[in-house]
């Protein structure tokens, strides 16, 4: 069988689970007692061993294998989850991803993981745990819990009464636990041909997990059923054990007084339950029993929604497709404009009405939750905070805020490089936070939420915050600012000085950060998304680094101009306004051209000198302004006139010309013409 059609599925479907083990894990690690998340990292780890075996790679195969069985003996409480065995879980969950992503990029997915196994194997055997005393009582309690697997335990009323008219019309009842083999692949074929058998031999009363779960192989490898016969237990067990790939069949007949007897002691037992540490056993029981219902339940929503996996490479074709209908919507509306006829102009305003909505399902499509980003920081946190020996609790807001693909595909690493600097310059070691008052235990918020056509993303820290004397020496020193300017800045000013090239105030370079690069590349990778970043920071307080990104790259809404005979295009998220002033309001200050807008000294750019425009007409009493913004900073764009607003499609410059001063792009308008687009944050300095 030619496996290759399979590899898309195989990547994509280990990548999630490989994602959610991460996920779990860490949920496991702040709430060791609940057994069901392990059950869940079991359930990932098991699909994760049957595909990599039947695609063929079994480096990954064993070390998954090796790690169910640690995970199987924690959830049968042979092992207590420590810090070591986190350490080589999360270990192992590095190598798999490591082969996983290895296959993703065209390799063979091939590693040594004897090291790794061999690891998972003295943990499973217990080398490294002292618990010797309780191993015992472990090993019942294990044993209890093997027993109630292999038993449905709860029947109600309306069960009960049937097992009680069935034995009284000489029906017996049977419990049947089936156990398949490991490497079974199909395994909902199997229990289709289990509950072919059964229901041929009586009725089928109950299954645990239920019928719907077990279709959907929504089980790790044992499930039991419930079944009114006339047939013997031994033709039960011989019959079910025909059905290839089943390890055990174990039949236990349902003693009705048993059963009135284990209900009535079940009862005694909650009456006169008066120890602690049984309580405490049974909210824990509880507690499991409740997560595990909920489990199935999201499960079940999960399979019922309507919802399809598609690759992102058609979306993008369907993208480009789009892009080239809506610079045809340009030319058709400019053709009708031109044309005056009614008949026209009703086709073109409705097919732009259309178009539109057309644009904004499309969009939508290529909306993603900016949780595909975030995920990955939790497990980052937790290994860089053992690193550093600090302790570090994260907390995560907002991760449901949508973005566009290209967006997201981008901003990964400069999130990394703030998170990793507030880690390791922001928050202060345990004892340092203990004697400033502080507790232990440093807070990093990751938030992420829209606002207009943007999207915010914020880190903020309790940390020790930056030190404005400190930058000013190190900007000082280094030549960024001159002493003169450095008595005039602003805090905010002096806090962005570390986004200078090469800037760092680390005294000691770590493998974490503090060599002087990251922090001058988030900002030119954020910048070149059309997007901004700011500091506000309390010295001992902490700092908070806000990123704004706009939501699409693709399509944008500008302002077209004319400088002399050339179009020029100003994305509308940049502009604050339109004005028309007379010459006469121009002002002079420190040798440069500015205006008073609004009470604010805001100074002229004129475009025709920046861009070379060879100027043919001019010396008219009033000047086209187009008033632009980044950040707090405001500039006064010179333009010839305004043509209006219009959407247009950004497309790239290409490799030759990306160095080009302060334009960002070029589009294609209605009348063919090519319009340069301009980038509004390169002319404000």
């Amino acid at each position: 069988m030619d496996m290759n059609q399979y590899l898309e599925v195989f990547i994509e479907e280990s990548k999630e689970h490989l994602q959610s083990c991460n996920e779990k894990l860490l949920e496991l690690e702040k709430n060791p007692k609940d057994l069901s998340i392990v059950n869940e990292i079991f359930r990932s780890a098991h699909t994760l061993k049957g595909m990599s075996a039947t695609m063929g790679y079994e480096d990954i195969a064993n070390l998954t294998h090796q790690m169910e069985n640690v995970l199987d003996a924690i959830r049968n409480e042979k092992l207590a989850v420590t810090s070591d065995l986190f350490d080589a879980v999360f270990v192992s969950v590095d190598n798999l991803e490591e082969m996983v992503f290895s296959i993703a990029q065209g390799g063979d997915g091939k590693k040594d993981v004897s090291a790794v196994v061999e690891m998972l194997k003295k943990i499973e055997d217990g080398e490294d745990l002292n618990h010797d005393s309780s191993k015992s009582e472990n090993q019942g309690n294990s044993l209890n819990q093997n027993h109630n697997n292999h038993a449905i335990q709860e029947y109600d009323d309306f069960e009960y009464t049937i097992i009680q008219q069935s034995r009284e019309q000489g029906f017996s009842a049977y419990e049947v636990t089936i156990s398949l083999r490991e490497d079974c692949l199909l395994k909902a074929a199997r229990v289709f041909m289990v509950f072919e058998i059964l229901e041929q031999l009586g009725e089928v009363i109950k299954a645990v997990p239920s019928v719907d779960l077990l279709e959907e192989e929504k089980f790790d490898s044992q499930f039991s059923v419930a079944i009114i016969t006339n047939d013997s237990s031994d033709d039960i067990h011989n019959k079910v054990m025909k059905v290839s790939e089943i390890k055990e069949v174990v039949v236990q007949q349902l003693d009705h007084l048993a059963m009135m007897n284990n209900q009535a002691n079940s009862q005694a037992t909650v009456l006169v339950e008066t120890n602690q540490n049984d309580e405490v056993e049974k909210e824990t029981h509880q507690h499991v029993q409740e997560n595990s219902v909920k489990a199935a339940e999201k499960q079940v929503a999960a399979t019922s929604s309507k919802t399809i996996r598609v690759n992102i490479e058609r979306l993008d074709i369907l993208m480009n497709l789009f892009e080239e209908l809506v610079i045809d919507r340009g030319r058709l509306e400019q053709i009708s404009k031109d044309l005056n006829n009614n008949e026209l102009n009703e086709t073109v305003e409705r097919m732009s009405r259309i178009s539109g909505d057309l644009q904004n399902i499309i969009l939508n499509m290529r909306m993603v939750p900016v949780e595909t980003v975030f995920n990955r920081f939790p497990r980052m946190i937790r290994q860089l905070a053992k690193d550093l020996n600090k302790k570090i609790n994260l907390e995560i807001i907002g991760a449901e805020t949508e973005l566009d693909r290209t967006v997201i595909d981008e901003i990964g690493d400069p999130l990394v490089h703030l998170l990793r600097n507030a880690i390791d310059h922001g928050i202060e070691m345990p004892d340092v936070r203990l004697k400033n008052g502080k507790s232990e235990e440093g807070h990093v918020v990751l938030s992420a939420y829209h606002s207009g056509n943007h999207v915010f993303i914020e880190i903020e820290d309790d940390g020790a915050g930056i030190n404005r004397e400190r930058v000013l020496k190190k900007a000082l020193d280094r030549g960024v600012v001159t002493e003169q300017q450095a008595a005039t800045l602003t805090d905010k000013q002096v806090y962005e000085l570390i986004f200078s090239s090469g800037f760092s105030t680390a005294d000691q370079i770590s493998d974490i950060s503090g060599r002087g690069v990251g922090l001058d590349v988030v900002k030119s990778t954020i910048e070149s998304l059309g997007g901004s970043v700011s500091i506000d920071s309390v010295e001992s307080k902490g700092s908070k680094f806000s990123i704004q990104l706009p939501l699409t790259l693709s399509i944008i809404s500008v302002m077209l101009v004319e400088l002399q005979n050339e179009k020029y295009a100003i994305p509308l998220s940049s502009i604050i306004e339109t004005a028309v002033i007379k010459k006469d309001a121009i002002l002079q200050a420190h040798n440069q051209q500015v205006i008073d807008f609004r009470g604010k000294i805001v100074p002229l750019v004129y475009l025709t000198e920046i861009f070379e425009v060879p100027v043919e007409t001019g010396n008219e009493d009033y000047v086209s302004l187009i008033i632009v913004r980044k950040g707090e900073k405001m500039a006064a764009l010179v333009v010839d006139s305004f043509i209006g607003q219009q959407e247009i499609v950004l497309k790239s410059l290409g490799n030759y010309l990306s160095s080009v001063f302060a334009i960002s792009g070029a589009t294609i308008l209605g009348d063919g013409q090519v319009a340069l687009i301009i980038d509004c944050n390169a002319l404000i300095k």
